[in-house]
């Protein structure tokens, strides 16, 4: 186990250089996320008989990538960043890649509560423009997004960041000296694996459209809850309130109670919409 607890020491975050510019293992793994999320869709599309044409989702998942990014970025200046109040009145500098040297830094801190919320804005305002169901395409990134989430926290794990509280666990690896959790992984299992595995059996027993969407956001804030326990918390903000509640806890349980809500009460938002159902499912999936 010597060369996993000491794993930082032997691995570089830069997977290479490109005309001077290093890339990064986390980006390339984003990369990654994407297209297995973008796959994935493709592939539910047709085995469960979804209406949405392969060049529909094409286009959908175009405006989403740009509400996530966006949202994730804007999203951990509001929730996270200090120096909040600089970058609102210096809006030019919010995708600003280069350190005040000059030098290539890429664009640093994202918030998936932040993701969250671009994506669903540009949802609303792609099912406006091409006038078809929201919640269709809610159900279909509900699959969709969680395996694609993996290769994000591997990502992070990769790339040294996020990095999880202190332990005497043998899982444990060196960061700076100090052995801490692997909480990335412990999240790419929580909220990727375990909330798809739970998704993909429960979307033949949806019972409106919009229910897996729904699911989706509910097992992942209960995932991300669990697993915030394992990550330290961060260190511009520390714990909020109690002396053990971190601000993505607290995002995550305002994010699960508004959707736990919708979930049990579908005639809140799809009232006018009696007639939806979910996609018909073929008898051999």
């Amino acid at each position: 186990m010597t060369e996993w607890t000491h794993i930082y020491s032997y691995f570089d975050p830069v997977a290479f250089n490109l005309f001077g510019i290093p890339v990064h293992w986390y980006g390339i793994f984003y990369v990654l996320s994407l297209l297995t999320a973008l796959s994935l869709a493709h592939w539910i599309i047709k085995k469960d008989s979804y209406p949405i044409s392969s060049n529909l989702l094409d286009s959908y998942f175009i405006w989403v990538e740009i509400g996530v990014i966006l949202g994730a970025r804007l999203g951990y200046i509001i929730f996270y960043d200090p120096y909040m109040s600089y970058y609102l009145t210096h809006p030019w500098q919010i995708f600003n890649p280069f350190d005040t040297q000059g030098n290539f830094i890429g664009i640093r801190g994202m918030s998936y509560h932040g993701a969250v919320i671009g994506f669903l804005i540009a949802s609303l305002l792609f099912a406006k423009y091409k006038k078809v169901n929201f919640w269709l395409f809610m159900d279909l990134a509900g699959l969709s997004v969680p395996l694609g989430y993996v290769f994000g926290r591997i990502g992070n794990f990769l790339n040294q960041e996020l990095v999880g509280r202190q332990t005497q666990s043998s899982l444990g690896i060196y960061v700076d000296g100090i052995l801490r959790h692997p909480s990335q992984l412990y999240e790419a299992f929580l909220e990727g694996i375990v909330v798809f595995v739970i998704l993909f059996w429960w979307r033949k027993r949806a019972t409106f459209v919009g229910q897996i969407g729904i699911l989706y956001v509910i097992l992942y804030s209960l995932m991300r809850f669990i697993a915030e326990f394992f990550r330290e918390p961060d260190v511009q903000m520390g714990f909020i309130a109690l002396g053990w509640l971190t601000q993505g806890q607290l995002l995550s349980l305002i994010l699960g109670g508004f959707c736990l809500v919708l979930f049990f009460k579908p005639q809140s938002y799809q009232s006018h919409n009696s007639k939806s159902q979910p996609p018909k499912k073929r008898k051999n999936g």
